[in-house]
Order: C-alpha cells, then structure tokens, then sequence
C-alpha cells in the first residue's frame, strides 16, 4: 500500500491537537464509559475536516471527522490529528484504525496511548504495519489530563473520585444538628457557585452521599437550573436507616444504595448488599462495584465523616472547595485539606479551590 509523506511542522502539530481537545470536551457528560476523542484532519495546511464523540455508543471522533471532509480524495493526501490513539477493537462501533488504513491516509498524529488493555499500542502498531507514518505524544500532558476519569478508570480499577464541598471562612461546613432535626442545612455558599455544582453534576457518572447527610437533608441530587444528564445517585446506607419518603426513593432516577441488608430492588432503585467492614474497607468494596458497573466517576457530596474517609485512606483524585466569606464560629468541621490548591477563582462572591492528589 503506497502513502504519500506529509511533512508538518512541530507547530502545526500543537495548533491542531489543541483543537482536537476543544473539540473532544465537547463530549463531557455524553459519553462515559467512553474517553472524550476529538479528530481534527488536515489537508495543505488547512483543516478539512473535525468531528468528535458525541455520546456513548455513537460513531467516534474519527469517523465523524472523515464523513464530514467533502471530497474524500483529500484524505490520500492528509494528516489526522487525533488526541486519543484510535481503536482496534469492535466495541459499539468498529475500528477506527481499519476506516483510517480503509481511506489511505498517510499520516496520523496522537495526543496520548490508549491504555484500557484492548487498544494499549496495538492501534498505533497497526497503523505503522500498514504504511502509515504514525507520531505519538503530541501535547501528551493536556491529552491524559483531559481524560483523567477515563485513565483513572483503567489503570487503577476504579472510578475518578471528586471530593466536594462548601465551607465558611472559619473552616465550618455546616452547623451542629441531630437526625430528625428540622433544622435545614446552613447556606454556604452563594448562588453563583451552586449553578456551578450543578454542572459538575451533569459532567460526572455519579453522586455519592452517606446515610447522615440523607437524613439531614433529603437531597435530590438532581441537575437544576442547568441542561445536563442526572448522575447515578449513590447512597452509602447500611442499616436501611433512609425512609421511603426520601427524594432519594424517589424512583425519578437511577439509584443505587448499598447496604448489608438484602431487599427487594424497584424501578431505578437498586438495593445492593456489600460487607461492612471497617470504613476503608467498605469504601473499596464498594469502588470495586462502581467499576464492576463501568461508572468512570464519583463526584463525592457527602458529609464530614464520608469525605474525611476518601482523604485518610487515600482515595481521592481532586478535591473542588468552594469558600465564603461568612463564619459560624461553631459547627461541623470541614475536612482536612491539603495545604495548596492546584488553583483558585471566584465564583460570584465564593473562592473556588481546587485541589489534585
């Protein structure tokens, strides 16, 4: 098979793969399991054809790209920017690799190696197999972090895991209530900031809360005020303590509570019985499941006690903390925190913390 050289710069290589990050986030949200894969194809310079991944169990990034270029002869003389190494297996859809070789197209330039063990080089490899001059780690770096839940998800048998939370200026993140109290939850942070939230909601696989926090709030954990899908609802509730009034038995959307009692599973109300250990254990336990069932990431809401559980055990990979300018001066205590944020804003009149493990 004869593939005519394409020669582009270094430059041109960190313009284009910067698009197709742009292009692929256009996917947050859409398509979990799946890693967000943008496709940028270039032609004398000039871009011809994008596409991305637009939701779970569609065409990829690089079929989109190649059906949108208008005359397909181009692409026996083009160059395909893509941030994620193409696929190799049948999945939902077909290899990506065969369409690339299928058309010609001489030259295929990679973000970041696909490691979920079934592309891991053998796409790259099979492209170089067949002629085509295949360059890898461009903007590696932006590439991973882009689909860090993705990575996470493969390399350490888990879904990426986001501690969230609020907290006065005095490091309080609620005020002191019993279960059963009428006393509603203390409004931290603003407006601005709980828009926000529901965003990260809509962009993440699931929620999780504990038992506590259930009772104390009756949260929907719901997107609101925003377009976005729901996430998982996820419940740590071991004594089947959460009565059925709660929004969380609500049945609107998919849930599943963990307990050590077996009961009987209903429309989007998922009972499942774990071993309740210690809190380490548990909480692996229970990530070895979430994995089980190919959910890519937990935004984690919980309370004091749950949250401070994923940081002493190590079971955290960014930490988002909004913080106001009021104080309590009693109260629960927010979680231990570690020193430096990765970075921080203002959303409305909170700081937004971020913070990475």
């Amino acid at each position: 098979m004869f593939y005519k050289t394409v020669i582009l710069t270094v430059i041109s290589h960190d313009i284009y793969m910067q698009r197709c990050l742009e292009l692929a986030e256009k996917g947050k949200g859409s398509v979990a399991p799946n890693p967000m894969v943008g496709c940028v194809i270039v032609c004398d310079d000039k871009i011809i054809g994008e596409g991305w991944h637009r939701k779970y169990g569609e065409a990829h990034a690089e079929v989109n790209a190649i059906d949108s270029v208008e005359n397909k002869e181009l692409l026996r003389r083009s160059a395909l920017y893509v941030n994620l190494e193409p696929c190799v297996h049948f999945g939902k859809t077909p290899p990506c690799t065969d369409l690339i070789i299928q058309h010609k197209i001489p030259h295929v330039v990679i973000g970041c190696l696909d490691s979920f063990s079934l592309v891991d080089g053998k796409g790259k490899q099979k492209m170089s197999q067949s002629g085509i001059q295949v360059e890898s780690g461009i903007l590696e770096k932006e590439c991973r972090f882009l689909n860090r839940r993705f990575f996470t998800f493969h390399e350490k048998g888990r879904p990426y895991l986001i501690l969230k939370w609020a907290e006065t200026a005095d490091g309080f993140i609620d005020s002191t209530r019993l279960s059963g109290s009428p006393e509603k939850a203390l409004p931290i942070s603003g407006p601005q900031a709980q828009t926000r939230l529901h965003q990260w909601r809509s962009e993440e696989s699931a929620i999780l809360i504990g038992t506590n926090t259930a009772l104390l709030d009756n949260p929907q954990l719901t997107v609101r005020g925003i377009k976005g899908n729901n996430p998982i609802r996820l419940v740590i509730d071991k004594h089947n303590a959460i009565p059925g009034g709660n929004h969380l038995k609500d049945q609107s959307t998919p849930t599943l509570i963990f307990t050590s009692q077996p009961l009987k599973n209903e429309i989007n109300l998922e009972y499942i019985q774990i071993p309740f250990g210690s809190r380490d254990e548990t909480l692996i336990v229970l990530l070895k499941e979430l994995h089980k069932r190919k959910i890519l990431s937990v935004l984690v809401e919980g309370g004091a006690k749950l949250l401070n559980s994923f940081f002493e055990n190590g079971l955290w990979d960014e930490a988002r903390v909004f913080i106001s300018g009021n104080k309590i001066e009693t109260g629960v205590k927010a979680p231990n925190k570690p020193d430096r944020p990765y970075s921080c804003e203002y959303v409305g009149n909170d700081a937004l913390r971020t913070y990475f493990y």
